[in-house]
This record gives structure tokens, sequence and C-alpha cells, in this order.
């Protein structure tokens, strides 16, 4: 079913990255249509919420929503349809899991745009207080790229293999992987899914495809 999420974005190998990293990510994610109903979630965010992913596909993501801040989000989000922003994020919103309990966290959203820029949909992240959020990367001042690392940071998320990334940037597979294993510090995360899913959802990088690192994250001089 993620291929029908992403089409649009990309094929091939450019449509398996961004399906591992929706499902391996480690982060709650969840696929969003025009109307703000959720159409896909991976098993991280349906386990958060308390439920089987049946249960939540259909449903209006702000159902999930504390009723103070429900009219907040829809806002931000009926901004990401009408094309006025590309992104946002509420840094503190609280949810309900199933049953009563609440929990509060980060949640991001983004706008996943296919070929000639149109809207393919919308992605949610949620980011849990006290859970993955304390992991989160620096600020984007302490964390400003090389045009090198922006370009490997861009090919790991595009699929582009280690060999054809050292071919293009003319180093060795030795020297994309310590490259790659740099950005794997940086975004304290373990696996390039991980990687390419942060990076798209603190803004490192810029949503749509191809990727491109967003230009205040690079480096001047």
């Amino acid at each position: 079913m993620a291929e029908a999420v992403f089409t649009g974005i990309g094929s091939g190998s450019h449509l398996q990255v961004l399906k591992s990293f929706f499902d391996r990510s480690g982060m709650c994610m969840a696929k969003l249509d025009s109307s703000i109903r959720l159409l896909e979630v991976n098993s991280d965010f349906s386990r958060q919420f308390g439920c089987q992913p049946a249960e939540l596909e259909g449903r209006r993501f702000c159902d999930l929503l504390h009723a103070d801040v429900r009219t907040q989000v829809s806002r931000q989000f009926t901004y990401l349809v009408a094309q006025q922003r590309p992104r946002f994020t509420e840094p503190r919103v609280a949810f309900h899991q199933k049953g009563s309990t609440v929990f509060s966290g980060e949640l991001t959203g983004f706008v996943v745009r296919g070929d000639g820029d149109r809207i393919d949909g919308l992605m949610a992240l949620v980011c849990p207080t006290g859970g993955s959020k304390t992991d989160r990367a620096p600020a984007s001042r302490q964390l400003l790229l090389t045009d090198l690392d922006a370009r490997i940071l861009e090919g790991v998320a595009a699929g582009v293999s280690t060999v054809c990334l050292a071919s293009n940037l003319y180093l060795s597979r030795g020297g994309i992987e310590y490259h790659v294993d740099v950005l794997l510090r940086r975004l304290k995360v373990n696996n390039r899914p991980a990687l390419v899913s942060k990076a798209y959802s603190m803004g490192l990088l810029r949503p749509g495809w191809p990727p491109r690192v967003n230009p205040d994250y690079l480096k001047t001089s």
C-alpha cells in the first residue's frame, strides 16, 4: 500500500526508499488526504495511539487531538492544502490515545508533491514528548552542511546507490560511507531510512521531489 501512498514522487528505487522510511523510520508517521483523513499509518503511529492500523485509517486526523487544539491544527493543514505553506510544526499538541488517555507531543505536517509539482497528499509526523523528541537534532545553526554532505544526503534520499554516489562525486565507496556515517551521528539516527525521515521532518530536506537540502542549512563559505 505504500506504493499507492507515494505515487507520483518517484518510481523504482526512489519509491522503495520512501516506502522504507515510512515503514521503518521509528517515527510516528501518517499519510492524509486533502480532507485531512488518515489514508495510511505506519506501525509506530498506530502503536502510539493504542490501535490497529485498520482502526485509524479513514478517521479524521483531528479526532485524535484534544478539543483545545483541533481548530489550530485544522487551520494549519488547510494552509498546506491551499499551498500557502509547504510545512508546519506545532511544538506542543495534546493527543488522545485509545480510551481516555492523553499524551502530548510535537506535530509536523508537510506536503507530498508529485509530477508537475502537484500535491499528492499530506504527511503528519508525531513526536511524543519524552520519547524521540529528546533525540532531535540540534538547531539549524549547529547543523550547517557542506556542499558535499548536502549532495550525499540528497543522493541517499533519492535512493542513489553508494557506488553511483561515489562515481558522481569522485569519491571512493569508503568516502561516501564515511560521510553518511557522519550524517547519521549528527542527526542521531541508526540507519539511512531514519536519516531521510528525520531530515524531512525537521526541514533539513525540503518536501518534494527530487530531494533538495534547504538552503538555510548550507554553509556559505
